[in-house]
């Protein structure tokens, strides 16, 4: 999978130790604006993906709330047409990947998951919700992060004509438009770049 095993520090422990506050899913619900400047000011489209990460626990009681999430999310699939996906990777992080051309169910499906296990008191263990759109003219995708641990989103912006380099200008440029709209992280130390195991694909693949 495309998570470095410094994911861990950045958006794990360390992001735990510096936290600015406790999980709050609500601040999801500010992609449901922000999306709209992306497309309408910036050309960046919504891809139809968006993902929650979160760290694994070897418990029945964990293993019930992921199956709730699971169950909530299979019974929105009928009213709102959002697929879902569960799957883990080799960092031991446990993934629920949305698919829908609906961008505001896809906001909602991850509120409804990311709010069950803060009700289950997994709160802790939530690292990351990650909304993937697409440049319309040259298909350059571009990602918004929100970190859990530090309540605040960055944007990620994988260089497409390198190997592991970020296109700076592109989030720059999202940085300053959706600054307003969204509680941007301003250490950029914990910027951290969720590379794919292959260019071209999500994170989460």
């Amino acid at each position: 999978m495309g998570l470095l095993s410094g994911l861990k520090s950045v958006l794990g422990m360390r992001a735990e130790a510096d936290a600015t506050r406790d999980a709050d899913p609500d601040d999801l619900f500010g992609m449901s604006t922000a999306y709209v400047t992306m497309e309408a000011d910036l050309g960046y489209a919504p891809t139809g993906d968006a993902a929650l990460c979160f760290g694994d626990v070897d418990s029945t009681d964990f293993q019930a709330a992921t199956d709730e999430v699971e169950a909530i999310l299979d019974a929105g699939e009928a009213e709102t047409g959002t697929e879902a996906e569960f799957t883990g990777d080799s960092h031991g992080y446990r993934w629920v990947v949305l698919h829908d051309d609906d961008f505001d169910d896809l906001v909602t499906s991850i509120h409804f998951a990311a709010d069950t296990l803060i009700e289950r008191r997994y709160g802790s263990r939530l690292l990351a919700a990650l909304f993937a759109f697409e440049d319309e003219r040259t298909g350059d995708r571009v990602y918004w992060v929100y970190s859990f641990r530090r309540g605040a989103y960055y944007p990620f912006a994988p260089d497409p004509d390198t190997d592991h380099e970020r296109d700076q200008a592109a989030e720059f440029k999202l940085e300053s438009k959706l600054g307003g709209e969204l509680s941007l992280e301003d250490d950029k130390a914990y910027w951290y770049p969720l590379w794919p195991d292959r260019a071209g694909d999500h994170p989460w693949e």
